[in-house]
């Protein structure tokens, strides 16, 4: 079975499709300026973007993590998610503290199933 890479890059891809399952890269804000709510509600934009370039959709979104620069500010991100979120298809998560890049507040990473 071929694995099918989008949007490939110097040290990664942007996700990686195999058999029936989408796998995305973390993926973080464009602006780093703006507070974790805002920067959360981009970064699921851009993974919906991805999901439709792989043939599915945030509905197929087998498990999720979510990484955050302060796990104090969860509940900001959790305010864009669940605006985000398909209430009829949640799916399994976690959110964990970690260092990130420097005015990145969240990076998310997924899996998806294909349509």
């Amino acid at each position: 079975m071929d694995i099918d890479r989008i949007q490939p890059g110097d040290w990664n891809s942007r996700a990686c499709v195999f058999g029936n399952l989408v796998f995305l890269s973390g993926t973080v804000a464009d602006d780093k300026t703006l507070p974790m709510k805002e920067q959360t509600a981009q970064v699921l934009a851009k993974i919906d973007a991805v999901l439709e370039q792989a043939g599915t959709d945030k509905t197929r979104i087998l498990s999720a993590t979510v990484y955050l620069a302060d796990l104090g500010r969860k509940e900001e991100m959790n305010e864009a998610w669940m605006a985000w979120m398909d209430a009829d298809n949640p799916p399994a998560r976690a959110a964990v503290g970690v260092t990130l890049t420097p005015g990145t507040l969240v990076e998310i990473m997924v899996c998806a199933a294909r349509q």
